[in-house]
């Protein structure tokens, strides 16, 4: 739940021997703190079990850039040797910006623009997901235009149901995403890519949602898909040579609850694509996977401090604690969106104090402006007081926003016991930047 180098003391959290009223005096709150070591170590270990499992049918571990990214975090990927997924402009800009090789990197999206499709093909990214009919003709133009041929895969609905909350379950029927099977317009998807002289059809992506605890969701899945490369040999005559099995393998936000590490999943993943490819007469096609908040989730922590703390008397008489902190849905929309459950702590002191039944909230105009909805917490918190909360590495900055006009945080990374900014906070001038003045 908290990064390798986070540690307590008398004087609260630590991180790297820095206490959190140091980083709090020099960074100010909110801030998301990253140990860049952590994020490293991760990606490595990613790497490590998905070829331990596959051996010379390991493919790639692409980094899913939505989770979080930077170009200093695009920088360690680079030097950790893996690739990374994008699924727009924006996240590819900052990809090549931190010199990740384009054959590095593969392009996703629901609903990729023209222009992202020509930029991606023009940089010589490797792999292109397709996600509908109209990718197919847009990318086979973009690829005319070069005049290469380029590799392409299907995204493609298997039909699982993934156990997690309905927004982030993605392989079901009624989703957005990619070709269903079961409906044949995955079949209907792969004719026309097979008829295009501009595309080379590679193999099948599937995504089956995110917070995934547990493989069956993965092994069904990879069955089916199987399958249907099966039905493609008995068609086409040939073998696709490649699987991506996506990423959503679940962290540990609360107390109690456990990281899905590699050696959890991959292995019994392995077992399975390897029975059903030889049950096919396939071989064993490269395995791809596409871990982010896995890999970056735990690596970070948020720091807050604490404005107001205010008792409501509840309809049944209980007395509920309001802890207001300097920031909140602005810069953490999980618990809005998902109903997504966080910890926090005292971060800048020891307390004895009794705890009381608290809820964490920001400071925006809304009801549901809630970073915590339920948690004990020492009964002395007062104004000035510092909380941190641990797993906030993915999806929090990556998703924050300026509602109510508040500046995002900047996020920290924490290396050998030194600080330094990555993505400064921002300020008013940037609020006032995209402002058109007569």
């Amino acid at each position: 739940m908290w990064s390798f180098g986070v540690s307590f003391s008398n004087r609260g959290l630590e991180i790297g021997g820095i206490s959190s009223r140091t980083l709090a005096t020099e960074f100010g709150t909110p801030t998301f703190f990253i140990d860049e070591n952590h994020f490293r170590a991760r990606a490595q270990l990613w790497t490590d079990a998905l070829e331990a499992s596959f051996g010379d049918s390991a493919g790639t571990v692409y980094y899913a850039a939505k989770a979080f990214i930077c170009t200093d975090v695009a920088r360690w990927i680079k030097e950790v040797g893996i690739g990374i997924d994008v699924c727009t402009s924006g996240e590819l800009a900052v990809a090549l910006a931190g010199g990740i090789d384009p054959k590095k990197i593969e392009l996703h999206g629901n609903n990729k623009s023209v222009s992202e499709i020509n930029r991606a093909v023009e940089v010589g990214v490797r792999i292109i997901v397709i996600d509908s009919l109209f990718e197919i003709d847009r990318v086979s133009a973009a690829a005319e235009r070069k005049g290469i041929r380029q590799a392409v895969m299907l995204r493609l609905t298997p039909g699982v149901q993934a156990h997690t909350h309905q927004s982030i379950s993605t392989a079901h029927e009624d989703v957005k995403f990619g070709f269903s099977i079961a409906s044949g317009a995955a079949w209907n998807a792969i004719a026309k890519v097979m008829s295009d002289h501009n595309l080379e059809l590679r193999g099948f992506h599937c995504h089956v949602g995110s917070q995934i605890f547990g493989t069956d969701s993965f092994e069904l899945a990879a069955t089916r898909i199987i399958g249907l490369m099966a039905k493609f040999k008995g068609e086409y005559g040939s073998e696709l040579p490649e699987l991506d099995l996506g990423g959503g393998y679940a962290i540990a936000y609360l107390p109690g609850e456990i990281t899905v590490e590699p050696e959890d999943v991959l292995p019994s993943l392995s077992e399975v694509v390897k029975r059903e490819c030889a049950a096919a007469g396939l071989a064993l096609p490269l395995i791809s996977i596409e871990p982010g908040r896995n890999i970056v989730g735990p690596t970070t922590f948020t720091l807050y401090e604490v404005g107001t703390v205010k008792d409501v008397t509840l309809e049944d008489g209980a007395i509920r604690r309001y802890i207001s902190v300097d920031g909140g849905m602005s810069e953490n929309m999980r618990t809005s969106l998902y109903d997504a459950q966080y910890f926090a702590v005292l971060a800048d002191r020891e307390s004895s104090a009794p705890l009381t039944q608290s809820r964490v909230v920001g400071k925006h105009c809304e009801t549901g402006d809630i970073v915590i909805r339920d948690i004990n917490l020492p009964s002395d918190i007062e104004p000035g007081d510092l909380l941190a909360t641990p797993a906030t590495g993915a999806y929090g900055r990556s998703m924050a926003s300026n509602y109510n006009h508040v500046p995002r945080p900047p996020v920290v990374a924490i290396k050998d016991g030194k600080a330094r900014v990555i993505v400064r906070r921002e300020n008013e001038a940037d609020l006032l930047a995209l402002d058109v003045k007569e």
